[in-house]
């Protein structure tokens, strides 16, 4: 890997940067060099933040200088990890598309040229990388969207979208988390909580997941959204090595 450039980043922060390519083998790396810092359960480290090609630790200057951490990345980001086991987790989100849950869809299908079960079958075909998290608490950046349902954003975003609901923009898909303004083009919406502060752990998916969308009918998007109200849902989670 090159380019690695690790820089002070504040008086308790450090910054790794793993050059300026958004890529699958760059986001990976970053990935496991979380996962093994989290392993090695390093003394001081306060919190780790990954990025599209950068990582942000936060450390408690009182317990661990500046000095001796950057030793310790310097250390890590050399590290050839190729031949290192990483594990993978695939979430499934089902997705009930169109209709009221998907309000965008007949502009996605008009801009694409496609019917809306083509647009479906594209959007749920495949896995989509979690490169970071941000924006709002538990917003996923996916990397993967095919380029033939490629939409761009509204004109005029929206004052409020709601929790759960599945969009895309510009080059991007993803799922609003919570009800906030934004301004995606709609075209589904998921029952699941991918964030609920009342949980142990809020924010259900991590940078370095993978995302994969089911589609449902209405029936079942209702059944799952009344049991993720009781906290009696649990998303299937496909486990294993890269």
């Amino acid at each position: 890997m090159q380019n690695i450039r690790i820089a002070a980043a504040g008086d308790s922060s450090l910054l790794i940067e793993f050059g300026n390519e958004i890529n699958e083998e760059i986001n990976r790396r970053i990935t496991t060099i979380v996962q093994l810092m989290k392993d090695q359960q390093i003394e001081g480290v306060v919190d780790m933040i990954p990025a599209f090609c950068s990582l942000l630790i936060n450390y408690d200057p009182r317990i661990i200088s500046f000095e001796k951490m950057q030793k310790r990345m310097e250390a890590l980001a050399k590290m050839d990890l190729k031949g290192g086991t990483q594990r993978k987790r695939v979430f499934e989100i089902p997705v009930c598309y169109g209709g009221q849950y998907g309000p965008d869809m007949e502009t996605i299908t008009a801009h694409s040229g496609l019917t809306e079960r083509e647009v479906i079958e594209i959007h749920s075909s495949r896995d989509y990388l979690i490169y970071m998290l941000g924006f709002l608490p538990g917003f996923c950046y996916l990397g993967g969207l095919d380029e033939r349902i490629h939409t761009p954003r509204l004109a005029n975003p929206r004052l409020k979208i709601s929790a759960g609901s599945v969009g895309i923009g510009g080059s991007q898909t993803g799922i609003y988390p919570m009800d906030s303004p934004g301004g995606w083009q709609l075209m589904g919406m998921t029952p699941v909580k991918t964030y609920d502060p009342e949980r142990k752990n809020p924010i259900l998916v991590e940078a370095g997941d993978y995302i994969r969308f089911i589609p449902v009918e209405e029936a079942e998007f209702l059944r799952i959204r009344e049991l993720a109200e009781r906290d009696e849902y649990q998303c299937i989670i496909h486990e294993g090595e890269m």
